[in-house]
């Protein structure tokens, strides 16, 4: 089965001399996203892509890395590259990148995430199954049992708002979700920073998260967008004060402390 699909890979075509990588490369994303090739299968030698494709070991060897910066095989020295699973990584280390640390950065990808998770509560009110709403509220309880315990509190606050983008059923979301996530650590590290905060205020943060699990256990999207929605303006003054309008604009780093999330 692998080598039929192999060859269906490999079978020759006429590429275009200005773009054989990307053409081989497209042969073999087109390959893994039809499931041709699936995860954990190996790809053909450089030698025997280029032979297929017309096309130097060179060519072949770019394209394979160009893949493997996409996150969809992984280069082992000494043995077969393999089709991997899609993954967030490649898409987090540019917005690690992009955010860079600074004030203006992090207050960017905090209106990202705003702008990407009322509709992803919707979606996930709409769409969820009974196991991935059983994962919500097992996260939820994970954020009721880590209240004041900040490190703990950021990794169950974490899985929680991703569930919700895996319940969403669109992979573009939950990859989105997922290659934010080590820059929203970094907003929520610098939130929960702040000066201690009193039980009700942890209390008020973890009841905007228990509205979100109702909406979407009712399965009430536009609850859920709401529930959401909310859960964010609750945080708008700590967000000004960790991101003021000035040092945003001069993208220095913040020296500020704020809230939760």
């Amino acid at each position: 089965m692998l080598e039929e699909a192999e060859h269906d890979v490999l079978a020759g075509v006429d590429l275009a001399p200005s773009r054989l990588g990307d053409a081989v490369t497209e042969r073999f994303t087109r390959a893994i996203l039809e499931g041709r090739l699936k995860p954990g299968d190996p790809l053909p030698s450089e030698g025997r892509i280029a032979a297929a494709f017309g096309v130097s070991k060179q060519v072949a060897r770019e394209a394979i890395r160009e893949l493997a910066a996409m996150g969809v095989v992984h280069i082992q020295q000494g043995k077969a590259t393999r089709v991997r699973r899609p993954n967030a990584d490649p898409l987090g280390r540019f917005f690690r990148f992009a955010a860079g640390g600074t004030a203006a950065g992090l207050a960017e990808a905090v209106e990202l995430r705003r702008t990407l998770e009322p509709p992803i509560a919707r979606f996930a009110a709409l769409r969820r199954s009974p196991e991935e709403l059983a994962g919500l509220e097992r996260h939820y309880a994970r954020l009721e049992a880590a209240l004041a315990d900040v490190p703990t509190w950021i990794e169950a606050d974490l899985d929680f708002h991703e569930e919700l983008a895996v319940m969403s059923g669109n992979r573009f979301l939950r990859l989105q979700m997922q290659g934010l996530r080590p820059v929203i650590r970094q907003v929520m590290e610098l939130f929960n920073s702040r000066q201690p905060r009193s039980r009700t205020d942890w209390r008020a943060t973890l009841r905007r998260h228990e509205r979100v699990v109702a909406a979407v256990a009712a399965a009430d999207g536009e609850a859920a967008h709401a529930a959401m929605i909310g859960h964010f303006e609750a945080a708008e003054a700590a967000i000004a004060e960790l991101f003021p309008r000035g040092e945003a604009e001069a993208g220095t780093p913040a020296q500020k402390q704020g809230g939760t999330s």
